[in-house]
C-alpha cells in the first residue's frame, strides 16, 4: 500500500515530535535525577542511604546544631554575596570600559580577561596563593591566608564572567546612547547610571547571577587560598569526608542541598513569574494605546 505525500509528512512529524520529546525526557532525568536523589535522601532515617528507612527531620536539626557546618556556611553565603556584588560592579564597569577602545586594544583586553576562564581551577589558586604569600612575607604577615584572601580570590575568578555577560547587550545599544544622554544635560554619572547601565541591565543580571553560583560552589581555589582556619562548605564536606572516613557528613549535606535545592528554584519561579506579569502588562499598555 503506498502512502501518499501528506500521510508521510504525517508520520515524519509524528516521529520527530516523539524523538523530540524523549530526547527531551532524558535531558531533563539526567538533570533534575540526582537533585531528587538528594531530596529524598535528606529525609531517610536511614545515616548509610543504602534504604529508605523512613521519614525525618533529624538531618535538618543537626544541620542547625554543627557550629563548624554553620560557621562553614555562613562563610560561603556572605563570601558568595560580596564577591558577587563587587564583581558585578567592577566587571560591568571594565565591560563599559572594553567597550569603548577600539577594534584592537579591545580583542587584546578580551584575551586578556578571557584567561581566567579558559585557565584551569588549580593553575588559578596555585597562582593566588603564591600572591598571597609573597604579599604576606612583604608586610611580615605569615598567616594572611583566610577570608579576605578567599574573598579577593572569588571576586578576582568572578569578574571575568560578568565582563563576558555585559559585553554581549553592550553591542546590542547604540553607540551614540552615551553621548547623547550628555548632549541632553545628564553629568556622566547620571548618565551611567540611569540611562547605559539600565539599557543593559539584563546582561548584568546574568551576570551577577553567574558570579553568585560561581563564587557560591567554588572549592579549588578556596581550598588552596583559605588557609587552615577559614572553610566553605565544599571544604567543610571534603574535611568531614577525610576524617569520618565514610558517610557521617552526607545525611547534614543532603540537607543544606535540599534547602539551596529548593530556594533556587523558589527564586526562579518568583522571578519568571514577575517577569510575565511585566510583559502581560506591557502589552496591555501596548493595546490601550492602540
Amino acid at each position: 500500500m503506498m502512502l501518499s505525500p501528506k500521510m508521510k509528512r504525517k508520520i515524519i512529524g509524528k516521529t520527530n515530535t516523539t524523538l523530540k520529546f524523549f530526547f527531551l525526557a532524558i535531558v531533563l532525568f539526567l538533570l533534575y535525577f540526582p537533585i531528587l536523589i538528594i531530596v529524598i535522601q535528606s529525609f531517610n532515617a536511614n545515616e548509610l542511604g543504602t534504604d529508605f528507612g523512613g521519614f525525618t527531620l533529624r538531618w535538618f536539626r543537626e544541620l542547625f546544631k554543627d557550629e563548624a557546618l554553620v560557621q562553614a556556611i555562613t562563610n560561603t553565603i556572605t563570601i558568595a554575596v560580596l564577591a558577587t556584588v563587587i564583581s558585578t560592579v567592577l566587571g560591568t564597569l571594565a565591560a563599559i570600559g572594553i567597550n569603548s577602545l577600539y577594534k584592537k586594544k579591545r580583542r587584546r583586553m578580551l584575551l586578556i580577561n578571557n584567561v581566567p576562564v579558559l585557565n584551569a581551577e588549580v593553575v588559578t589558586g596555585v597562582s593566588l596563593f603564591f600572591i598571597f604569600k609573597f604579599v604576606g612575607i612583604l608586610i611580615g604577615n605569615e598567616f594572611i591566608l583566610g577570608y579576605w584572601t578567599m574573598l579577593i580570590a572569588h571576586i578576582f575568578f568572578c569578574i571575568p564572567y560578568v565582563v563576558l555577560s555585559v559585553l554581549p547587550k553592550l553591542n546590542e545599544v547604540d553607540k551614540n546612547l552615551y553621548d547623547a544622554a550628555l548632549d541632553l544635560g545628564c553629568t556622566p554619572r547620571t548618565a551611567l547610571t540611569k540611562v547605559l547601565i539600565p539599557s543593559i541591565s539584563t546582561g548584568v543580571l546574568t551576570g551577577m547571577f553567574l558570579a553568585f553560583t560561581m563564587s557560591f560552589d567554588d572549592f579549588v581555589i578556596s581550598y588552596l587560598v583559605a588557609g587552615a582556619e577559614v572553610e566553605n562548605f565544599s571544604m567543610w564536606f571534603y574535611a568531614n569526608q577525610k576524617r569520618s572516613g565514610r558517610t557521617r557528613a552526607w545525611p547534614k549535606a543532603y540537607a543544606y542541598n535540599t534547602i539551596v535545592s529548593v530556594l533556587a528554584i523558589l527564586i526562579l519561579v518568583i522571578y519568571n513569574i514577575i517577569a510575565a506579569r511585566k510583559q502581560r502588562n506591557l502589552r496591555k499598555d501596548s493595546l490601550k494605546r492602540r
